[in-house]
């Protein structure tokens, strides 16, 4: 973090005093002399406990929601929010720099096409990434605050739980463009419809510039209809739509990787080859790559980056485990992930296609029929075996077992760790998937140490 001013970081927030400030830090055994420390009340940890020793260790300034026992009037900020109070921090902060900067939302794929944008940007200059998923209120302004004078370009994420969170942290950002991959279920439960999700990630637009370029994928089927800003540039990118501004065609699957056409109406055709497999990821290519152009970056070196792509974390990470091809997908999962790693397992050439899925968080009402859907495409798919984790999935075993494939449910850690044991073979694909929570890089890890 560049050194700042202390009026500057904490305009709108409290009058303060011209005092360099170093860092911002909400872990207490991260505080060094200078920074500035947010307290968070949690469900197991309290910041504010930890705020006096904060303050002995040098932080200038204590921000917390309610006085603390230990900390100075004249070094405390109380705040009705954390979460917005760092979000307002990151915004001012924001302002002493001009990189061009893709922001990056969506109901899946928001991960995978930031690291497509990294990749991509990367070939132009020093560019700054959100690293994970670190997509909230706390997590993004992380990122804004690892902006320096050296920074030239940046990619950033931005995730939601509720209306209202992607246009604070979009105003915050200011992206110089943005990406919608797009509408799907995960929120469903907090959020209530697709529409409502669909105004959510459209407040991606209150972040962005007059003119700037919008881009949106045609193949959903809600983005087409969505009403835009005017004074928004949108430009589309898809495989099945032929009317999108950028598409994919002559798509085939090469061992651990995908090469594919990019056909771009306005600069022409160009070989594109991704260290991936799965159209989903050839989308979420062609949502980077259209980006970077419409930001006037070349569109020739743009493409040949697309193969600089690294996955991150446990998402649709191939690897080989004592003769066993396993597709780590364990990050994170809804209806429309799903049945792309589906359509992953089903395309690599095993003995036998095995599934190990858990269950999808936080889908509401649609919960069950959307688990049942996932047995139905496991079926679709050619699974030989799906073994299903957790409470949820006892749908999806069953709507499996009911289109004529083996299935199996499991409720506990211990009982999937044996069930893997006991049926996984050398020559065989293994594909894991579920909600974070489900823990399933916690199963591979137990099951790697028999191979």
């Amino acid at each position: 973090m560049k050194p700042i001013p202390a009026n500057q970081l904490l305009a709108g927030l409290a009058l303060a005093g011209p005092e360099p400030i170093t860092d911002v830090v909400t872990d207490s055994r991260k505080v060094t002399p200078g920074c500035v420390f947010v307290c968070f009340p949690g469900k197991h940890v309290d910041g504010h406990d930890y705020a006096a020793a904060a303050c002995k260790a040098g932080a200038v300034y204590i921000v917390a929601n309610r006085p603390v026992d230990g900390v100075p009037e004249d070094r405390l900020v109380v705040v009705p929010s954390s979460h917005h109070a760092m979000v307002r921090m990151a915004s001012n902060y924001r302002m002493l720099f001009s990189p061009l900067m893709i922001g990056v939302t969506g109901s899946v794929g928001k991960t995978t096409t930031k690291e497509f944008c990294y990749a991509v940007l990367s070939a132009f200059g020093n560019t700054l990434k959100t690293e994970g998923n670190q997509n909230n209120e706390i997590g993004l302004p992380n990122t804004l605050f690892r902006l320096d004078d050296a920074t030239e370009y940046a990619a950033v994420e931005m995730g939601m739980s509720a209306l209202g969170e992607i246009e604070r942290l979009a105003r915050a950002a200011r992206p110089s463009a943005g990406i919608i991959t797009k509408i799907g279920v995960s929120h469903l439960e907090n959020l209530g419809s697709r529409e409502n999700i669909l105004k959510a990630k459209l407040e991606l637009c209150y972040g962005l510039p007059d003119g700037a370029p919008l881009v949106l994928n045609a193949d959903d089927d809600l983005l087409p209809a969505a009403k835009l800003p005017d004074r928004l540039r949108p430009v589309w990118f898809g495989i099945e739509n032929g009317s999108a501004d950028v598409r994919a065609v002559d798509i085939r699957q090469e061992g651990g990787g995908t090469r594919f056409v990019l056909s771009d109406r306005e600069y022409g055709d160009f070989p594109a080859v991704i260290p991936t497999v799965g159209l989903h990821t050839v989308s979420d290519a062609l949502a980077a790559y259209t980006a970077a152009t419409r930001l006037g970056l070349d569109p020739a070196r743009a493409a040949a980056a697309l193969a600089d792509y690294r996955t991150t974390g446990m998402r649709q990470h191939i690897v080989q485990k004592g003769g066993v091809t396993v597709v780590e997908d364990c990050y994170n999962a809804s209806p429309d992930s799903m049945r792309a790693a589906l359509a992953v397992l089903q395309g690599l050439p095993a003995k036998r296609h095995i599934a190990l899925l858990g269950d999808m968080l936080e889908l509401g009402a649609v919960s069950e029929q959307a688990h049942r859907q996932v047995g139905e495409w496991a079926a679709e798919a050619g699974v030989d075996l799906l073994i299903a984790y957790g409470p949820r999935s006892r749908a999806a075993a069953e709507a499996a077992r009911a289109k004529g494939v083996t299935s199996l449910h499991c409720n506990t850690e211990d009982e999937v760790v044996g069930y893997v044991r006991q049926n996984v073979r050398p020559g065989d694909a293994l594909l894991a998937k579920a909600s974070h929570a489900m823990k399933l890089d916690d199963v591979l890890a137990r099951f790697y140490q028999t191979l």
